[in-house]
């Protein structure tokens, strides 16, 4: 999958243009990697026009075309979505036939004011440049025109041209036929590069040129351009400035390869420091050009001739990322005094969270300066720009600023490392794209929707108003995303307010109705202990009673027979207790004691601590008689009725 992107990354900035890394894949992520869709969303085509031109006169192609849309030749900074909407309709007055269109032609290294109606033919322009430029209209090559709808017939106000659109023009090797050009512009063309043990296959349009293939391959090996040596090129004049379809490349697929050159450990870098009194005149001069990018690998690092005042604000193979930031601080206000930005101290990892990732009304703007001793760029901006006190106020009120020398390779790798890990890869190949020359740099990172990321890059080749300029327009739109992300946090902890009362009511609820539990298993269980008290009460009270029952009833002497004749026999009719009406009868002998009728009873289920036994005349309770008296003496005999009462 990875190779496959690579190879879509190739193909969509070699037919777009673009040569900003970073913006080509926003386009290619924002089209889910789609290169047709992520194609139309660049470039829009106009096919109505375009067709009604072609049908109008198809056998006219007196122009070769280069590219179909390179008429802004500096590459976009920003993403689509901070772009300002400033080019005009088509449709516009100032567009009319009957305005003048005003171009810009770079040919021969120099730029040429054309002023020609819009009524005018493509074949009027090619005209009027074969007089400004001396080449031969069959021989004119431009690029920027409007593609494959400038035909010679068009009128320059139907192709939508800008006012000052810039025009490339350059001679034709070689004479060709109209059709033959056309037909070689519009092909497409396969490049199989062979690099160290990988291979590449790219597809271009005719209109591309040898310097963009080879820019497109650093980007896919990381070989500088100065630095590949390539094998597989046809001998052309000026091959770098020449478009694929001139070339003659093997069809349908030509085979390259590329190497990166041997360094030259002898070759050394000067540099010129020119200084005076004058701040604004101070200059640095370059003898040799450092290069075009500072990856890695690159040597332009090697052997560089400097004096002590100009020694890299931080020492070679730093360690620690807090004691580099600590270290690139001091050297920095040693070198250009108080009047600097108040760097953080710290690792990128806490720049961050101390700026993007705190509450939205504390959070701060993050403004990584990168700086590189190599640039002609570095003393003037660090000087003049970054002292000036509108820059400073402004820095200090809006912004947490964090610093890094990429000098050394050593570090460079370390910070790269670091903004991988914090931001994600493309915002590390975003750095890593920023040439020397354009160098030093401050780099603007904002929190947007959620996200943490790179809003803008500003260059070390800017004024002084450009640069409060990009700072402004950056505060701008972080204040507006701020108050929105405020209006959220605000909006989140009224639903996480709400949610926590909630909570909490539930919580309060949910213990009174555990407490309420609770008391009722108390309760419970103490009941249920207490029946079980009871019960084993009264199973107690019963054994005891049934025990007393028997004991009683052991000791009842046996009853006398009815026909017992020879002793004297008292029959005792006994009478129980409410709500009982029956009644007991029971004989024994008159010489028997009260305690034998009383175990009687008892045995009963009647003991004398419970109940009163009442004689009916006289009325008088045995209970209380003497238990030795003989129911004889207690006058129970020959019969007697007794009643039985609760105690």
């Amino acid at each position: 999958m990875a190779e496959n992107r690579e190879e879509i990354l190739a193909n969509f900035q070699g037919i777009t243009n673009i040569e900003d890394v970073a913006e080509a894949i926003l386009h290619l992520d924002e089209s889910n990697w789609d290169l047709l869709t992520a194609i139309n969303r660049v470039m829009p085509q106009d096919g109505s026009s375009s067709h009604n031109s072609r049908s109008h006169n198809s056998d006219t192609h007196d122009v070769e075309m280069i590219d179909e849309d390179i008429s802004v030749i500096t590459p976009k900074t920003h993403p689509p979505d901070r772009e300002e909407n400033n080019q005009a309709s088509t449709s516009s007055p100032r567009n009319r036939s009957s305005d003048l269109v005003e171009l810009q032609v770079h040919f021969n290294n120099k730029m040429h004011e054309v002023k020609i109606s819009g009524a005018a033919t493509v074949s009027d322009l090619k005209k009027h440049l074969e007089i400004v430029s001396g080449v031969p209209v069959c021989r004119q090559q431009i690029s920027g025109l409007g593609g494959s709808r400038a035909l010679s017939s068009a009128s320059l106000s139907s192709l939508g041209l800008q006012k000052n659109t810039v025009l490339r023009l350059k001679p034709a090797d070689q004479l060709m036929a109209d059709d033959e050009v056309a037909d070689r512009l519009t092909m497409t063309y396969i490049l199989r590069v062979k690099h160290d043990e990988r291979e590449y296959t790219l597809k271009y349009p005719g209109t591309k040129t040898v310097q963009e293939v080879k820019n497109d391959i650093y980007s896919l090996t990381d070989v500088p351009v100065r630095n590949q040596v390539w094998t597989g090129w046809p001998t052309v004049t000026g091959l770098d400035d020449t478009v694929l379809a001139m070339l003659g490349l093997d069809l349908p697929q030509h085979d390259l390869t590329i190497k990166r050159a041997p360094v030259n450990k002898q070759k050394e870098y000067k540099r010129i420091i020119v200084e005076s009194s004058d701040s604004d005149n101070s200059s640095v001069e370059e003898i040799e050009d450092a290069g075009d990018g500072f990856t890695a690998e690159d040597d332009m690092f090697v052997d560089l001739v400097q004096s002590e005042r100009l020694q890299p604000l931080m020492s070679e193979n730093v360690d620690d990322e807090v004691l580099g930031c600590i270290e690139f601080a001091q050297r920095f206000r040693a070198r250009y005094g108080p009047n600097t930005p108040n760097f953080f101290e710290g690792t990128l990892h806490d720049a961050i969270k101390e700026s993007c990732l705190k509450p939205a009304k504390e959070r701060k703007l993050l403004g990584v300066y990168l700086h590189h001793e190599q640039s002609v760029l570095s003393n003037v901006f660090c000087a003049q720009l970054l002292g000036c006190d509108t820059v400073l106020q402004t820095l200090a009120a809006n912004f947490l600023v964090y610093g890094w020398d990429l000098t050394h390779a050593s570090n460079n790798y370390m910070l790269l490392n670091s903004i991988a890990n914090t931001l994600g890869p493309v915002a590390s190949m975003t750095i890593r794209s920023i040439p020397v020359d354009r160098l030093p740099a401050l780099v603007i990172i904002m929190r947007v929707r959620s996200n943490t990321e790179i809003y803008s890059v500003i260059n070390g080749n800017v004024g002084v108003s450009e640069l409060v300029g990009g700072l402004v327009e950056a505060i701008e739109r972080f204040a507006a995303q701020r108050e929105e992300d405020a209006r959220l946090e605000r909006e989140r902890d009224a639903r996480q307010r709400v949610k926590r009362e909630q909570d909490e009511a539930y919580q309060q609820s949910l213990e009174a109705d555990r407490a309420k539990e609770e008391i009722k298993k108390q309760q419970e269980l103490e009941i249920k202990q207490e029946l079980e008290r009871a019960e084993t009460e009264r199973l107690m009270e019963e054994a005891k009673q049934e025990a007393l029952r028997a004991g009683a009833a052991a000791r009842v002497p046996e009853e006398p027979c009815v026909e017992e004749r020879q002793r004297e026999v008292a029959r005792i009719r006994i009478r129980l207790p409410p709500p009982h009406h029956d009644a007991l009868e029971r004989r024994f002998y008159a010489t028997d004691t009260l305690a034998a009728l009383l175990d009687f009873l008892a045995s009963k289920g009647y003991p004398k601590d419970n109940y009163k036994v009442i004689s009916s005349w006289p009325r008088r309770d045995l209970t209380t008689e003497s238990p030795s008296s003989t129911l004889k003496a207690l006058k129970l005999y020959p019969q007697e009725t007794i009643m039985l009462e609760e105690r």
